[in-house]
């Protein structure tokens, strides 16, 4: 038996990271965490590139885009995106996860979701790294997973 896992390592591989705007208070610490882990795994500081958007909506549109360029080894989307007053919550999440999803089908390269999306904005602090592991950080663990196990197959 065959067991394929992706080291992590970045030695020599390039990152871009999609991060929204809006709700910065938390995408903010996302960025911080995606980066220490990014660093932290060998990848050199000019080979994180992070692109801003308004809004969690617009993630998809910048990340196809990249995805079509070719130019790095993995997407890092990051974000937050908290329920309020009416039903936008539901309709922003799920088409953002819904574009996110189509990008890795479409494209020869790993899309990793780190978009928190929670009831309250305390949650989503709590995902961000207050209490809980950051959710920024673990998105890059995941992307530079896909980069090394992609090469294996």
């Amino acid at each position: 038996m065959k067991i394929h896992e992706g080291k992590l390592s970045g030695i020599g591989k390039k990152f871009a990271v999609v991060v929204s705007r809006f709700n910065n208070l938390v995408s903010d610490r996302l960025v911080e965490g995606a980066e220490d882990c990014l660093l932290r795994h060998g990848v050199k500081e000019d080979d994180i590139e992070i692109f801003k958007v308004p809004g969690a909506y617009e993630i998809p549109y910048i990340a196809k885009t990249l995805a079509e360029k070719g130019k790095f080894d993995a997407l890092i989307c990051l974000g937050a995106i908290i329920r309020g007053e009416t039903p936008h919550f539901d309709f922003v999440s799920s088409n953002v996860m819904r574009g996110i999803m189509q990008i890795n089908l479409e494209h020869d390269v790993p899309v990793v979701m780190g978009i928190i999306t929670a009831d309250t904005l305390e949650q989503a602090l709590d995902r961000a790294g207050a209490k809980q592991a950051n959710r920024g950080f673990s998105a890059a663990m995941a992307a530079l997973e896909l980069t090394n196990l992609e090469n294996v197959l």
